[in-house]
């Protein structure tokens, strides 16, 4: 995987840069829908190319692993082929996941013994048979295991989380450059960088990995990761204001799990090349639109007779072809189209909005476009 940086903001670390992959180019700054359990809900693979117009999507360990299992991601000959998905692929480790499920999951020195929340079955991720995992799941990029430490965590909480996320980092990067790829593309790893809210946990974390790491060239970035689990938002941007600087110009920056249009903004002005988040589709099934604008309920009886376009500022199909009123009635009357026509009007935005946001650095006036942008963003229309 190489990144080649190709703009910058005279007034932010906002910068556009493009990675490759066997499976093709990324540019950046890039926001990737979240295809879960290898489907991003709601949306054909034909509209995420031609009409989203998604570079990337993502998969997840913990859910691929427990169905449809390895054994037939092994049989497919990996999840691209599974899914039919021809274009780049990111799957996170499955900590997150396993961090949600607290009460029916522990964690130890040797990795995370956890329950299945399908069957209550008992499984183990260790560092080890995690990269063994998503050899076999086949992504082109690879997060490390890690513990997502919960953002309201005390200090000693949060250094044991770090101290323990970074064993699991040594282990997991000596198994990832022992065993190579099974699908003959080549796949690169993320470390994590955790630390929760705290200024030197997080920069003994980029320490930790850059010694670690060196230049080594199966190391295709850097992510940041226990951001929006329950600290405040300001938290965040501090954390990233601390961090994006002190990782190397080389390599994207991936914020974990981040977040509305505005986070997204802010983030890429702190120097954040990558996002992800299940926001747009799980608000789009509850009838959330977001726009240029603000956001708009569905729900609300405001729409009912608005027989005008969808959204006029709109790229995705569905902003041109059905109406207000149309989707409104859909939403009401709990009509599965209504998710799905949601999903990829929200989906088009976010990838409009990162596109938005890559040429206005280009053309050097992101920084007063971002903060003209970003008061509307949040608006509730």
């Amino acid at each position: 995987m190489n990144f080649v940086q190709t703009a910058s903001d005279p007034h932010s670390l906002a910068r556009t840069g493009v990675f490759t992959t066997d499976h093709g180019e990324v540019r950046t700054p890039i926001f990737m829908p979240v295809g879960t359990v290898g489907a991003v809900k709601g949306v054909y693979h034909r509209d995420l190319k031609d009409d989203v117009r998604a570079e990337i999507i993502l998969g997840n360990t913990y859910h691929l692993y427990l169905r449809p299992g390895l054994d037939i991601l092994r049989q497919a000959g990996g999840l691209h082929r599974f899914e039919a998905w021809d274009r780049p692929i990111l799957t996170d480790s499955g900590g997150f996941q396993v961090f949600s499920l607290t009460g029916i999951r522990k964690l130890t020195e040797e990795g995370c013994t956890f329950r299945s929340h399908i069957d209550g079955s008992r499984h183990v991720f260790t560092p080890e048979n995690n990269v063994d995992t998503q050899r076999v799941i086949g992504a082109d990029i690879v997060m490390a295991l890690d513990e997502c430490c919960p953002g309201d965590a005390d200090i000693r909480y949060a250094t044991k989380s770090l101290e323990l996320t970074q064993r699991w980092l040594e282990r997991f990067f000596r198994r990832f450059c022992e065993t190579e790829p099974l699908y003959g593309h080549d796949q690169a790893m993320f470390p994590i960088i955790q630390g929760c809210v705290y200024p030197e946990l997080r920069k003994r974390a980029v320490d930790h990995i850059l010694s670690l790491t060196g230049d080594c060239s199966r190391v295709g970035g850097f992510a940041i990761g226990g951001l929006a689990v329950g600290e405040p938002t300001e938290k965040m941007y501090e954390v990233l204001e601390q961090v994006c600087p002190m990782l190397p110009a080389g390599r994207p920056r991936y914020l974990m799990g981040v977040g509305t249009p505005a986070n997204l903004l802010e983030g890429i002005a702190r120097g954040v090349d990558m996002f992800d988040c299940v926001m747009p589709t799980r608000n789009a099934r509850n009838g959330s639109l977001f726009t240029w604008n603000g956001v708009m309920n569905m729900r609300n009886a405001k729409w009912a007779d608005d027989f005008s376009p969808l959204d006029p500022d709109g790229t995705s199909f569905v902003d041109r072809t059905y109406t207000k009123a149309y989707l409104h009635h859909l939403v009401i009357a709990g009509e599965m189209t209504a998710a799905m026509i949601a999903s990829e009007h929200n989906l088009a935005f976010y990838l409009d909005l990162v596109r938005q946001a890559r040429a206005h650095i280009e053309a050097g006036d992101f920084t007063p476009w971002k903060e003209a942008a970003v008061k509307k963003l949040g608006m509730r229309l």
